[in-house]
């Protein structure tokens, strides 16, 4: 008789059976300090990850600094300057 989850008829995939078989044998025991060694291990990711976004932060702003120390002393909202005097017209 086939399991109550199985449809009449229907032949479950190998990939099932090795997952079912897999799930009868016994469980492999857990390492006594495996908590210890996970919250050490988050932590790390966890200070990673802030350093890289207090860098990601520090070099954004100093890239501002930059463009408004440029854009200050190159002023490149004014036009250049011209090269020859517009004709005189009407005089």
């Amino acid at each position: 008789m086939s399991p109550p989850d199985e449809l009449p008829g229907r032949r479950p995939h190998r990939t099932e059976d090795a997952v079912r078989r897999m799930l009868r044998t016994p469980h492999p025991s857990v390492p006594a300090d495996l908590c210890d060694r996970a919250a050490a291990r988050g932590a790390r990711l966890l200070r990673r990850r802030r350093a890289l976004r207090r860098a990601g932060w520090l070099l954004l702003a100093a890239a501002a600094l930059g463009l408004a120390v440029w854009a200050s002393a190159a002023q490149p909202w004014e036009p250049p300057p011209a090269d020859r005097t517009p004709p005189l017209v009407g005089w």
